[in-house]
């Protein structure tokens, strides 16, 4: 029995192609014939091939900002994964407390990036802020205007207290899936506590841990908002990121041909990683034929 074919529903999705097209596709078009060109003012563009690739890829400038990214997004990670999936654990799955605690884990991701900014850098102002002030009154010294130690605990603390939740939210989805069938197993047989998390709760979070290392790589690795409002890029370039940079090289410099050649690697990076950490985690998963039993 053949299968009928209605190519009318691509009329349904024709919208949304043309959407895409417009938001994404024509603004990349231009961003890739920039890179590829110079211009002196004047509307007046003049060819210069891979110039501008060449002297980014060659830049000790994109590089250590570069490394400053790739070391901000393994301490995020290293620290909002596991925390995410230890405060989802000890929520409860039952009763009047669970939507309470929903919306408590929701309430930081509803502040907007630029607000998430200002708080912390007001609250970390030594005279005025809550924080800065109380870490004065004990004798601890804390400015992170002038450290890059401090600049980096701010920054890092904040992305905690900012995106913890996502992580913790999609983890809670994880575990509430999980039928009751697999803990009634479990208490028969005897398992542990952590026996249950090793071998039923990790493995059916295993899709979600997927969704939340991703979503979490992406947004600190591309992370401009916070860290500009409160720090700057600075003290110095302590904490200029890749799209600081990138927005300095534009805006600042007004470098179009460098800054979209910039802007094209540094998709290309997150490309690249993105589609590393999806194939590490998936494969992690699957199962490996059993080579010790041979009988």
């Amino acid at each position: 029995m053949e299968k009928t074919w209605n190519n009318k529903a691509w009329f349904m999705v024709l919208p949304v192609l043309l959407l895409v097209a417009f938001s994404a596709v024509i603004p990349l078009m231009t961003v890739v014939n920039y890179s590829v060109q110079d211009s002196f003012g004047n509307n007046e563009f003049f060819w210069a091939g891979t110039e501008w690739f060449t002297d980014v890829l060659q830049s000790s400038r994109f590089h250590d900002a570069l490394v400053r990214n790739l070391i901000f997004s393994a301490i995020i990670l290293a620290i909002e994964v596991p925390l995410g999936i230890l405060v989802a654990l000890a929520m409860p799955k039952k009763g009047i407390w669970v939507p309470v605690c929903l919306v408590l884990m929701a309430l930081p991701l509803l502040i907007p990036w630029n607000v998430v900014g200002t708080i912390w850098q007001v609250f970390g102002r030594t005279d005025i802020g809550l924080l800065g002030h109380t870490l004065a009154s004990l004798g601890i010294p804390y400015n992170y205007v002038q450290n890059s130690f401090d600049a980096w605990a701010t920054l890092i603390v904040m992305d905690v207290w900012h995106w913890t939740s996502l992580v913790v939210l999609l983890c809670y989805a994880g575990l509430v899936s999980i039928p009751d069938a697999y803990y009634q197993a479990a208490k028969i047989d005897g398992a542990s506590r952590w026996a249950v998390f090793r071998y039923i709760q990790l493995p059916k979070m295993g899709r979600v841990l997927l969704i939340a290392v991703l979503l979490r790589f992406m947004d600190s690795f591309m992370i401009y908002t916070e860290p500009f409002v409160v720090t700057g890029g600075g003290p110095g370039n302590s904490t200029t990121f890749l799209s600081i940079d990138l927005v300095k090289t534009a805006v600042g410099q007004f470098d179009l041909g460098p800054a979209a050649a910039m802007s094209l690697i540094y998709f290309l990076i997150v490309l690249l990683l993105s589609w590393v950490f999806y194939t590490v985690m998936t494969n992690a998963g699957t199962d490996r034929p059993n080579t010790g039993d041979h009988a």
